[in-house]
């Protein structure tokens, strides 16, 4: 199967240039052969007639990074390309291509007007410097030294990510926009992977900067209410949480969710499937009064009690136990993208990107195409492509660059027609 959608502002072939200054396509196959695979993907985006100026490219687990780097770097020759592995395949708004685990979809641009730049960095023994590497040289690439660009699109190996953005603010400050999804598997194997149009890895940071020439929208949230069960991190390191309270932390969370997660009976025990619906939420700040929360998705139990998770916890910290249905996890797209298209109010949408949360997506496998279509209907039928990641980056209501679970975010490209809040952005969780 090989889908293509377009914006309308079409290449004419015979003379190589676009109607407008800002266009992009989307494009998906799951044919079985890489090769034919990607050349369709390439062919349906228009990229063999005209090289894009930025392609992000995401594929199911049974691929591996090292092949698709080999032929992508001999199709496009002069784009910045943005890579890395998504969870069982990917969507777009002609559904979801999950089915074979192997699916690749592309997100590509053409903007004459705008910068765009990519590099990757192995993560090594310092992922705050190798953060703080990859995106130097992304702007050495966009030909924008020493500026901060309009936004970063960020993936990585899951583990890590709070250091990344801390190495990315170390190196622009916060005034850019940082969206990311971590490189994901179809099994929580680790078996993910990271590329650009040089080099693949299965441990590293990818940041692309982008300087649009339009405006594009943003919005960052879950959809997960706070329940009245509480208790403070007595004991942590990392992503590992001993106790809660000065009681094994798996046990207090079996107690929580009403023995719907139970203590192990053997050494480990995977239990990201039946947490999804489950997570930790830590207070990130208050709207109104209202408080809002950054998950924390629990991902092994062990039989002493300790529970792993998909980001890091601290000693001290308050946690609430979060709870979500079926039907938020469904629905919650098509609000997030609804409050990205939004800001382009007066204009037609050039296309969007969507971080869905891996997690979240197994969840709810079986309903994904509503997802698919719920968010495609949001954009008025725009092109877009989904990634589904280990792990979300994103900046919420109080300023900060943050690394959550659960989360979707989305970003809205608008075109060159006028707008009335051009380049606004929604940052919520």
């Amino acid at each position: 199967m090989t889908v293509a959608v377009g914006t309308g502002n079409l290449i004419d072939r015979t003379t190589g240039m676009f109607e407008h200054a800002f266009r992009s396509a989307v494009s998906v196959s799951d044919l079985p052969d890489i090769a034919d695979a990607l050349r369709a993907v390439m062919v349906d985006l228009g990229a063999d007639a005209v090289q894009p100026d930025f392609v992000t490219i995401h594929y199911g687990g049974t691929r591996t990074g090292d092949d698709v780097c080999r032929r992508v770097s001999a199709m496009l020759s002069s784009a910045a390309v943005h890579g890395g592995s998504s969870c069982r395949g990917v969507m777009t708004g002609q559904g979801a291509a999950t089915s074979t685990g192997g699916a690749i979809g592309a997100f590509a641009i053409w903007d004459k007007k705008g910068s765009y730049g990519t590099a990757l960095s192995h993560l090594g023994q310092s992922p705050r410097a190798a953060a703080a590497r990859a995106t130097r040289e992304a702007l050495e690439r966009a030909g924008r030294p020493g500026e901060v660009p309009d936004l970063i699109w960020l993936t990585s190996a899951p583990g890590k990510e709070e250091e990344v953005l801390n190495g990315i603010r170390d190196f622009i400050g916060d005034s850019a926009l940082i969206i990311g999804g971590s490189s994901a598997d179809n099994e929580v194997a680790g078996g993910w992977s990271q590329f650009t149009r040089d080099t693949y890895a299965t441990d590293s940071v990818v940041v692309s900067v982008l300087f649009p020439s339009v405006p594009f929208g943003y919005a960052f949230e879950n959809g997960y209410a706070p329940t009245d069960r509480r208790g403070t991190i007595t004991e942590a390191s990392g992503r590992s949480v001993r106790q809660i309270d000065g009681r094994p932390a798996a046990q207090v969370y079996a107690e929580w969710t009403g023995g719907r997660i139970d203590m192990p009976d053997v050494d480990r025990r995977s239990i990201l499937a039946p947490a999804t619906l489950f997570p930790l939420g830590r207070l990130s700040h208050h709207l109104d009064g209202i408080p809002f929360h950054l998950l924390a998705h629990p991902a092994v139990a062990h039989a002493d009690g300790t529970l792993d998770f998909f980001a890091d916890l601290k000693t001290g910290q308050d946690v609430w136990l979060m709870e979500g249905t079926q039907e938020s996890l469904v629905n919650r797209a098509a609000r997030i993208a609804s409050l990205s298209r939004e800001q382009l109010t007066g204009g037609d949408i050039g296309g969007a990107l969507m971080i869905y949360c891996g997690g979240c997506m197994l969840a709810i496998e079986h309903r994904i195409e509503e997802v698919a279509q719920g968010v495609s209907e949001a954009l008025d039928g725009a092109p877009f492509l989904g990634v589904f990641s280990f792990g979300e980056q994103g900046e919420t209501l109080n300023g900060r660059f943050e690394h959550g679970n659960l989360m979707i975010s989305c970003i809205t490209f608008g075109t060159d027609a006028p707008f009335s809040a051009a380049g606004a952005h929604y940052r919520s969780i």
